[in-house]
């Protein structure tokens, strides 16, 4: 469910994205090669990001943002996907933890946070992921216990994106673990770094490259317990998840953005090469190829609408979230193969952006629990809907 405004208008999308698009084109895209081959976090480029308001696209106008829906902001993601993916990362996180912050905080938390984070003063982060604990969310180890007024956070989390460059960090933890059933005991804290707040390294990755994707590890971190989201603890597991249909949503239109660049290119490509004394676009076996990837992104955002729509009038949609984030993720992969086929050696090069894609899409199949559970709970979604 949507708690940001609905007073952005079509005529504010259109030229945001009009903006957007320019400055990728002009001030983006030739950096690309260089920061993704490297793996180097685009510091002026993230900077470039908050000037344009990139961080406070879904913030409410009352706390300093731009007031944008998920529909519009789906379609930023996936223009911004269409050029590098891992600039979508830099801001999702953001994102999602102000949602948090605004559907779940308290009237205090709200106040004191998101006129931070809407002005990119603080730059959000998610922390729920551990090392033995991924999709299966209440199997974490992250204890959180009561100490006066504090409470003491230990463990470990892993694959948290921003985690090297951003300021506040939602972390799920336990805070009663014997609780029956386990999601009964889990709590969300909103942190900001401090003593025993350890940042452990950089995992190096096949693709979303540049932007950071960390190991931290907490030792007697200690963070008020007025720093619980929402003031209670036990409600981290509904704070969490409450958060994925956005996420699976993002996941989605970044998997169009990849899917689209994809296919852009195969067409360009096959107009230009020739082969047996024509375009290889003129080969009925080429034909077939783009016509299946141009009818999977029209698919995938065609999904990525429903869903975003469905979040904006507050209306469940972990369903239909869940068949945009399974749909356009295997279509993104599905257009980077076939992009680098019909590219034919040259897609195995550095020097064209078709493999980028091809590391980049698997991500999205994984990101945001697996395209494997995706498939579970749209099945077990659908027995609820319609009981025989």
């Amino acid at each position: 469910m949507s708690a940001t405004a609905s007073t952005f208008s079509a005529e504010d999308e259109a030229q945001i994205l009009a903006a957007i698009g320019s400055w990728l084109d002009n001030e983006v895209r030739h950096q690309v090669k260089h920061f993704d081959h490297a793996d180097e976090y685009p510091h002026e480029i993230v900077k470039q990001m908050k000037e344009l308001g990139l961080f406070s696209l879904m913030y409410p106008t009352e706390y300093g943002g731009l007031g944008m829906n998920a529909s519009a902001y789906a379609k930023v993601i996936t223009l911004l996907c269409e050029t590098w993916m891992s600039l979508a990362g830099v801001i999702n996180t953001h994102m999602m933890l102000g949602q948090l912050v605004l559907r779940f905080g308290t009237e205090e938390q709200k106040a004191h946070f998101l006129p931070r984070l809407a002005s990119a003063e603080l730059h959000g982060v998610l922390c729920l992921t551990e090392p033995d604990a991924g999709t299966d969310l209440q199997g974490i180890k992250t204890r959180a216990k009561r100490d006066g007024d504090d409470y003491v956070l230990n463990g470990s989390k892993m694959w948290i994106t921003n985690g090297m460059y951003g300021s506040l960090y939602a972390v799920l933890t336990k805070t009663n673990p014997d609780a029956k059933p386990a999601h009964k005991g889990m709590t969300l804290f909103l942190a900001e770094r401090g003593p025993g707040f350890n940042i452990d390294g950089k995992l190096k990755k096949l693709g979303y490259r540049a932007v950071e994707s960390v190991a931290l590890s907490f030792q007697d971190f200690r963070i008020p317990a007025s720093r619980i989201l929402g003031g209670e603890e036990g409600h981290g597991f509904q704070h969490a998840v409450g958060g994925l249909e956005l996420g699976r949503i993002n996941v989605a239109a970044r998997a169009v953005g990849v899917a689209r660049a994809a296919l852009t290119d195969a067409v360009r490509y096959a107009q230009q090469r020739k082969t047996f004394g024509k375009p290889i676009c003129e080969h009925q076996a080429i034909q077939i190829k783009l016509a299946d990837m141009a009818t999977r992104v029209e698919a995938a955002r065609l999904l990525v609408e429903q869903a975003a729509t469905k979040y904006d009038r507050g209306e469940r949609c972990d369903m239909e979230a869940g068949m945009a984030k399974l749909f356009a993720s295997e279509a993104a992969l599905s257009n980077a193969t076939e992009a680098m086929r019909v590219h034919g050696g040259y897609g195995y090069s550095q020097e064209f952006d078709v493999e980028r894609y091809y590391r980049d899409a698997p991500l999205m199949c994984i990101g945001e629990g697996t395209n494997e559970i995706q498939r579970v709970l749209i099945a077990r979604e659908l027995v609820k809907r319609f009981p025989a």
